[in-house]
């Protein structure tokens, strides 16, 4: 893993095609922009791909998992 410092404004560049900009800083979180393609699939990393393609939160996926099965 690469770990970078940037201060507000600065950005990263990733390839040809990703820009990622640090729009602010606090001191317990920092806001980010992404430039990218519209092909390029962004998922915060809380969110899972249904299989039907939607985003669900992943501890809904994981709850769904969890259930027990009626005992036959």
């Amino acid at each position: 893993m690469l770990v970078l410092s940037r201060r507000e404004g600065e950005k990263i560049i990733i390839g040809d095609s990703i820009v990622i900009t640090v729009v602010r800083a606090g001191t317990d979180k920092v806001r980010i922009g992404i430039d990218a393609p519209g092909d390029v699939r962004i998922l915060r990393s809380e969110l899972e791909v249904h299989d039907d393609g939607h985003r669900v939160p992943k501890q809904d996926i994981d709850s769904q998992q969890n259930i027990s099965k009626p005992a036959a």
